[in-house]
């Protein structure tokens, strides 16, 4: 499973798609400006709303979700990593959050 730094998804988040599989009452507390919001349990049957053609990066709390998000996302024919330290790593960088 391929893992990419905050500040490389800083980076690369006007460019990627960033999918926060987090749960609703994690999200309030605070998603990446511009990523999308599809729970884990939800990404199967959501994976329509991504692009194909567009990378993406997915954030959970720590990594571990997003590990197996991003292997998912994967096995459906996308172009897929996760986030090394997940929110919590992000906020530790004082990185923005909507």
């Amino acid at each position: 499973m391929s893992e990419i730094t905050v500040a490389e998804v800083d980076v690369r988040r006007v460019r990627d798609q960033i999918v926060d599989v987090r749960e609703d009452e994690e999200v309030a507390e605070g998603m990446i400006p511009g990523a999308l919001h599809i729970p884990l349990g939800q990404l199967a049957s959501r994976t329509a709303e991504l692009d194909h053609a567009r990378p993406v990066v997915t954030v959970c709390r720590s990594g571990k979700r997003s590990a197996r998000a991003a292997e998912e996302l994967t096995a459906a024919g996308f172009q897929a990593e996760t986030m090394n330290g997940g929110m919590i790593a992000w906020r530790n960088a004082g990185l923005p959050t909507s």
